[in-house]
């Protein structure tokens, strides 16, 4: 996902600052924060007048962490969205919504946790984020925070889903304090928070169904955000609202279609902090893996996909033997940063 999809969102000005605080010529200083004013219209004239808070000690520490912050609040919408929905339709048997009113609710969290964190790009999934790195050229040093920052997003909205709807769930347990997870009760609550497979599917059918629905959502993301194509541009959550909502309908009755690390196993663990137990582990012969690890294989696969098949911008798959000269000894130095813009041709001299 591209970023910057908030229209609103704040910008900081990165500018060489003087000992006074501003920048040369009187600019504002580098943590100098300016947004759209309430007209809409962020003129400079208007600009100028918002307030300088280069020494505020926030200011400073929100510059540091903003991308982080913004995947994990991100990742704590859609969680809130997503577990919200599936509680309040597990724990009123089906009398408050359906099956496709949680395809709805996963829908709508991810569209809005993607307009609240265009600022970092709006990854929300681990998988996606390790997808942009390998063909999109995001930084492999960012990698490691956005992973925690979006499992900790996922961990502390389960936790809050969790506290609203304790009652209920005492209620709909058969006991305060008694909690159990699919497979080992007829009143189980734990997939309320992480996604626990049909009890008829195998480990291979576990996995595949994952994958199959993971490179959906990675082959649509690119999608959606490639302008060489039709392209969704400001349109791309409301595009990807029927991303999840088609996944959901169509793919999601086997495993729940976590396809996110972060989404599955920041509420698992949080759901084992709660008191779940050692099941929310073992359940679906030992399932907890499979949402970690097919998703990180599918997405990979969808961006493959879309890029060998469509994408003709910048890519490792549109470089030489598709970019696999990278692991080979000897040819990494004799392509790396050349460009491929044009084909040698070597005109015959006529006979």
């Amino acid at each position: 996902m591209a970023k910057d999809f908030a229209q609103g969102e704040l910008k900081i000005e990165h500018r060489r600052t003087s000992s006074e605080g501003t920048s040369d010529g009187g600019l504002p200083s580098p943590y100098h924060e300016t947004g759209a004013p309430i007209n809409r219209s962020p003129t400079a004239e208007a600009i100028s007048r918002k307030p300088q808070n280069g020494g505020l000690l926030w200011p400073r520490i929100r510059h540091f962490m903003r991308e982080p912050m913004s995947e994990f609040i991100g990742t704590f919408i859609l969680i809130m969205f997503g577990d919200g929905v599936v509680a309040q339709v597990v724990l009123s048997k089906g009398a408050k919504g359906d099956y496709q009113s949680i395809s709805w609710g996963w829908g709508i969290g991810v569209m809005l946790g993607v307009y609240s964190s265009g600022i970092s790009g709006a990854h929300l999934n681990p998988a996606v984020t390790f997808a942009n790195c390998v063909f999109r050229k995001f930084s492999w040093r960012k990698f490691p925070i956005y992973v925690l920052a979006q499992v900790l997003g996922a961990m502390c909205a389960s936790g809050v889903v969790y506290a609203n709807y304790k009652s209920a769930i005492d209620t709909f347990e058969g006991g305060a304090g008694l909690r159990t997870v699919p497979g080992f009760s007829e009143n189980a609550s734990a997939g309320i928070f992480c996604t626990y497979p049909a009890e008829f599917m195998t480990k291979t059918g576990q996995f595949f169904s994952e994958f199959i629905a993971s490179t959906l959502l990675m082959f649509l993301i690119y999608a959606l955000k490639d302008d060489g194509n039709i392209g969704a541009g400001n349109l791309t959550p409301l595009g990807l609202f029927f991303v999840i909502f088609g996944i959901g309908a169509c793919w999601g009755w086997e495993t729940g279609y976590a396809i996110n690390l972060a989404r599955d196993f920041g509420p698992r663990l949080m759901s084992y902090f709660l008191g779940y137990g050692h099941e929310v582990w073992s359940a679906g012969n030992y399932y907890f893996w499979v949402p970690m690890v097919a998703p990180f294989c599918g997405c990979t696969f969808g961006g493959f996909l879309y890029d060998v098949l469509l994408y003709t911008g910048e890519s490792p798959i549109n470089t030489p033997y598709l970019g696999l000269y990278r692991f080979v000894p000897g040819m990494w130095h004799a392509y790396d940063n050349k460009r491929f813009d044009e084909v040698d041709v070597k005109e015959s001299s006529p006979v």
